[in-house]
């Protein structure tokens, strides 16, 4: 009997449905299937999946538009399975509420990692209490406190505010538009290369390997995210 998280599969391909519901099935996933955005969002309301696969190329209406029906009332986590592989269609789906983003064809492996993160995220966004911890670096969002391996480390104002963002929303991707927004602005949204300079700072400070980090993740094109585990 299937014991795991219920995970709903919105794509109207019946091949790659047959074949997620064999390899989700096989890993203790109970999954639930729906070929149209309408039956989709339907299923969400009803059957309240614990984690939703999305494809954004469905014959009744957009995926992108089912992200932002499902987002006004409900928290769960999103992956996007598409193969829509440009940068455009990444941002505004993240922009739009998906957790993450993932291109046809894909790696099993690798979709079984990124549903593991989106779940956990689930369960901990918000309610994690106010320390976020990645590695050997502690972020304290009550005390505005940074620590790598015990030791605190000062960050200049810009950094810090950076930081809690992504610490706020751990192992999910940032847009470069998110971010800019909240840090300096809806004026500056155009301006990455701000990002690159404060990413590159924070990483000489909180990375063992600033060259190969392994916690303040580029995702390129799109944005960033702080890896947790």
């Amino acid at each position: 009997m299937t014991t795991g998280p219920k995970v709903l599969i919105v794509d109207d391909e019946p091949q790659i449905r047959r074949f997620l519901r064999a390899s989700l099935q096989a890993h203790d996933y109970e999954v639930i299937e729906a070929e149209s955005g309408k039956e989709g969002i339907k299923a969400c309301t009803v059957q309240k999946p614990d984690l939703l696969i999305l494809d954004l190329g469905l014959p009744d209406m957009d995926g992108l538009d089912v992200v932002k029906s499902v987002r006004e009332w409900s928290t769960i986590p999103i992956i996007i399975l598409s193969i829509r592989s440009d940068d455009p269609d990444k941002i505004e789906a993240l922009d739009r509420g998906a957790n993450d983003y993932v291109t046809k064809p894909f790696s099993m492996g690798e979709l079984l990692a990124r549903m593991r993160v989106a779940l956990r995220q689930g369960r901990t966004e918000g309610d994690a209490g106010p320390v976020v911890a990645a590695g050997e670096i502690a972020i304290d969002l009550s005390k505005r406190l940074v620590t790598v391996g015990g030791t605190p480390v000062k960050l200049s104002r810009k950094e810090y505010d950076l930081l809690k963002i992504l610490a706020s929303h751990p192992d999910k991707v940032i847009t470069h538009q998110q971010l800019l927004q909240e840090v300096w602005g809806q004026a500056y949204v155009e301006e990455t290369q701000y990002l690159r300079v404060y990413i590159g700072q924070l990483r000489q400070k909180l990375e063992r390997d600033p060259a190969a980090p392994k916690r303040l993740i580029t995702e390129p094109g799109v944005g960033y995210r702080l890896q947790t585990v």
